[in-house]
């Protein structure tokens, strides 16, 4: 097994080619980058952000990092990983970015999966500089920017698989960043995603819209994967924690709030859908 940092980077500002020295990533025009003593490098430009500070917030990427560090959803990293790893050569060698990678979960699983004989060059991303602070932190091995999926800073056509997982997928730049024949793996909510918590955090749920998730220009659809599973969380910091990393905290009022924080225990249903889209040869 050999995981190596992706380095196909692309300046934020003119999308020419970085060069790393170690301390710093620059391009041709005189754009540098500092990499963090962390291990991190900061590729959102300040006029790109929509607030100062912008994507989950420090107490938003602790409670995910308990929960998934927990082993709750380990069953959406595994149907991932074998997406990602499968039909590979035994000696493969493919670059992978995880577009919005939160405090670097998946990307932690999936090299924790990957065979004796293949190498993975890693990449994760996120907008929030806290969630990347604390990815760079727990695994020194891929190269994690903040930066933002509306402008990766990545060369064009350079990687083998994209993740987005419960992220906001852009499309046009997912399908520029991969290669021909390179594969988006998607992983949204499914219509009983946490079911039970939103029935009681909420005064009604609204009708599940049923229409088919569209082709993107560029891909083609392959087969989707629904994977569903139960949980059980026995304490209530657990369930607080999941409330936490999901945006129905500040989707819920005072009230539902409030309900969710008198549990002790709660059983929960997930259900979430594996789409893999293939980028076009042309």
């Amino acid at each position: 097994m050999s995981i190596t940092p992706f380095q196909a980077l692309a300046c934020p500002l003119d999308g020419l080619p970085l060069h790393s020295n170690g301390s710093a990533w620059s391009c041709a025009s005189g754009h540098s980058f500092d990499i963090a003593s962390q291990g991190y490098t900061h590729l959102l430009p300040v006029q790109n952000k929509r607030s100062r500070d912008p994507g989950d917030s420090k107490e938003m990427v602790a409670a995910r990092r308990r929960f998934l560090t927990a082993g709750f959803y380990q069953p959406i990293a595994a149907a991932v990983n074998q997406a990602v790893l499968a039909n590979l050569p035994a000696h493969a060698s493919i670059s992978c970015l995880d577009a919005g990678c939160g405090e670097g979960y998946y990307l932690r699983q999936l090299a924790a999966a990957v065979g004796d004989e293949q190498a993975l060059a890693l990449l994760g991303l996120d907008i929030s500089k806290w969630a990347v602070l604390s990815a760079a932190k727990q695994d020194k091995r891929p190269n994690w920017v903040v930066g933002s999926n509306a402008n990766l800073p990545v060369l064009s056509g350079t990687l083998d698989r994209v993740l987005c997982m419960f992220g906001f997928p852009m499309y046009a730049e997912f399908a520029r960043v991969l290669k021909p024949g390179g594969q988006l793996l998607q992983v949204d909510a499914g219509p009983d995603h946490l079911r039970e918590l939103r029935e009681i955090i909420y005064p009604s749920l609204k009708p599940e819209r049923t229409a088919e998730m569209q082709t993107p220009e560029g891909f083609s659809r392959l087969p989707t994967e629904a994977l569903r599973f139960s949980l059980e969380l026995t304490r209530a910091e657990q369930i607080a924690d999941l409330l936490t990393m999901t945006p129905h905290l500040y989707r819920a009022n005072a009230e539902g709030r409030a309900q969710a924080a008198a549990l002790t225990a709660l059983s929960l249903s997930v259900d979430v859908r594996l789409t893999c889209f293939e980028r076009g040869l042309g």
